[in-house]
Order: structure tokens, then sequence, then C-alpha cells
């Protein structure tokens, strides 16, 4: 049941950004040493074009790679920015409650992280969270200010990092993952996530959680900018039914999609060492796009049926579904489940692919089901009773 004041299409958005960062993140489960093959390059996509098979998981990735993730993030600002003015509307100090949200937040992303996936969001979220919600005491102009001044802080770590990637790739020795010694360790890796203990695996991300956890520490400027982004959105109205808010998401998708697309299609075609640029930089300007496109398609429904229900019941438990998501991926690829990863290795990316169709499936019922008899998701539960002691 919607609450006094819920905007349906944040709950669908949620849906979406959900379901979208399993369609990137299924492809790591299934790649050969799993989170530790997004380091090697074990989970790199497929190149478009070499065959039926290929190009079907070239713009499977395409679609999916960052967009979803920087949607996500966005979403996170909107839920900041909603917080904020119920803070501000019942009188109550901020940040106030909220650090312990956001303490939560962080809890259950490490334990997410030790116990379930390495590339965790939630994490790096709760500390970009602290750090936004007291920006957010500052003035509207300063706001603006740092806002931008994140955005640019980015754009310089994003062309140092490409460069270093460009110069690694242009240059005539092995590379990180080049060598006798590296590709044992790599085959050690692959064996243990085919054939290894949980334990192990518990043991290897804690003993690597460095590099595990590069993705948040290179991004922090760009998750700082996108929550900014999320918060003046929903300020300006941009998720609001009203003709404003319509005006908004045409504005979003024609400038997303009209500027991200072209700029996304153009760093993924020119060379394999714009992949940073491709997922840092093209695919958060189209995940704006895609918030507008979703919010122009739920315009036009006048009814909602089985879809539109299925996305808000998982937007509505987005938190318990993430990590649900990556659970059930866990036991479907690793050896500790049914090993479809070392199984079906040679197999091309469909069984993947039915993965993803499956999981979303199972999300999709699950969720609904849930709500029938709960108001909220079992983590989102967790949180409000421990948040409310």
């Amino acid at each position: 049941m919607a609450g006094a004041g819920r905007l349906p299409l944040l709950d669908v958005l949620r849906g979406v950004a959900i379901l979208g960062t399993l369609t990137t993140n299924v492809w790591i489960f299934a790649a050969p040493g799993a989170e530790w093959g997004v380091l090697s390059g074990g989970a790199a996509a497929s190149s478009f074009g070499s065959s039926w098979a290929g190009s079907a998981e070239a713009v499977f990735r395409f679609l999916a790679d960052g967009k979803f993730l920087s949607m996500l993030t966005i979403l996170f600002g909107v839920g900041l920015a909603i917080q904020f003015r119920s803070a501000a509307k019942h009188g109550r100090r901020w940040p106030g409650r909220y650090k312990w949200r956001a303490l939560f937040l962080f809890a259950e992303g490490t334990l997410h992280f030790v116990l379930v996936f390495a590339w965790d969001v939630l994490m790096g979220y709760a500390v970009v969270a602290l750090l936004v919600a007291w920006q957010l005491t500052r003035s509207v102009r300063t706001q603006r200010v740092l806002m931008w001044v994140a955005a640019g802080v980015h754009v310089v770590v994003l062309g140092l990092l490409t460069a270093v990637a460009t110069g690694v790739g242009s240059g005539s020795g092995t590379g990180a993952g080049g060598g006798e010694g590296n590709g044992g360790a790599a085959r050690r890796v692959v064996v243990l996530y085919a054939d290894g203990s949980y334990l192990d695996q518990i043991s290897f991300r804690l003993q690597n959680a460095i590099a595990l956890r590069l993705e948040p520490v290179i991004s922090f400027a760009l998750l700082v900018f996108l929550f900014h982004l999320g918060v003046r959105l929903f300020r300006a109205g941009a998720f609001r039914p009203d003709a404003n808010g319509q005006r908004l998401r045409r504005r979003m998708c024609g400038w997303g999609l009209g500027v991200g697309v072209p700029l996304n299609i153009a760093a993924v075609a020119l060379s394999s060492d714009l992949a940073l640029v491709a997922r840092y930089g093209a695919a958060p300007v189209v995940a704006v796009g895609y918030i507008g496109l979703i919010g122009l398609i739920v315009d036009r429904v006048r009814r909602p049926g089985p879809l539109t229900a299925g996305l808000t019941a998982i937007g509505r438990t987005a938190l318990s579904c993430y990590v649900l998501q990556n659970a059930l991926c866990v036991l479907a690829c690793y050896g500790i489940g049914l090993g479809l990863a070392a199984r079906w290795a040679d197999q091309g990316p469909w069984w993947v692919m039915g993965l993803w169709a499956v999981v979303c499936a199972v999300l999709f019922t699950g969720a609904q089901l849930w709500l029938r008899r709960f108001e909220h998701g079992p983590l989102e539960s967790v949180q409000k009773r421990l948040l409310r002691s």
C-alpha cells in the first residue's frame, strides 16, 4: 500500500534499477573467477558481431553496464531528499536520526560484501549519504557548487585513469593479467569459485578487500554528484505526476538518451581502453535518459498491469531484493551451489540470460507475495525495528 504522499513512479524506478543491476552483475557471477574476474578481465564484455550469441550478449551488456547503477545512485539521492524534507516538516534536527540509517546501510553492506558479493554498492552509498546529508544543511547555492565540484573532480579522475589504462594497453610489456605467475593465480581463483568452500570464498574476499572495494573509491566523486542530482530532480518535481513532472521527464529522456547513447556507443566502439569512460562517463548520462523514458511510459499507463505491479513490489522491497538476487546467483553459479558457471562455461551466453530471467521472475513473484502479508520487505523491517529502538 502506498503511503500518504508516496510517488508511485519512484517505486517503479527502484524496481527497474534493482533488476537492472542484476543485468550487469549476472555476468560477474557466471564468469571464470567470478568476482575477481572483473579485475583480471574474465568478465569483460563480448565482441559485437562475432556471432548471434555474441551480439545478443553485447547488446544485453551495453544496455545495462553502468546505467542502472547510476540510476540506483540517483534514486538513493532522491530518498535522501525525501528524508530531509520529512525531518524539516516535523522539526527534527538534521542529519539527526538519518546517521543511524546510514550506519545500518554500511553494516548491511559490509555483511553483504563478506558473505555474498564482493562488488556490493551499499557500503559506498552509506558513506556518500553521510557526506551529502551534511551538505544539505548548506545553502542551495553552496549545494549546487559542491555538486559541480564533485562532477569536475570525477572528470579529472576519470581522465587520469583512462590515460593510465591507455598507456598500459599500448605498452609492449605484459599487463597486469599477464605472466605465468598471474595466470596461475587466476586459475586458482577460478578453482576457488568452482570447487572451493564457502569459508574459503569469504576468506578470499577479506584478504583482497582493498582491491575488491576499488569501485566506490574511484567513483566516489561521481556518487556524490549523482546523489545531489537526485536531490535536485526531486525538488524540481521530476517524479510527480503533474504537467511539470512530465515536462521534466521529456527533457531528461531527450537529453539523456540523445547525448548519452551516442557517447556510450563511441566509447565502446573506439577502444577497450575507454571502458571506464563508457561505464563512469557516458552511462550516468544514459541513466538520466532511462529515468525520463520510464517516467514517460508510466505516464501513459492508464491501468497498472502485472508488470507495473511487479516492479512496484520490487521497488518497495528494494534492499531485500538486491541482496536476494545476488544470493540466488551465488547458489546458482558457484560450486557451493549448482556450480553452473563451471558446468556450462562453454554453453554460450544464453544460459546466463536465462538465469537472469529466472531470478527476475522469482523477485517479481516473491515481492508481491511478501507484501500481501507484510508492509515492508524483510531487511526493510529489520531496519525500521532497529532504528525505532
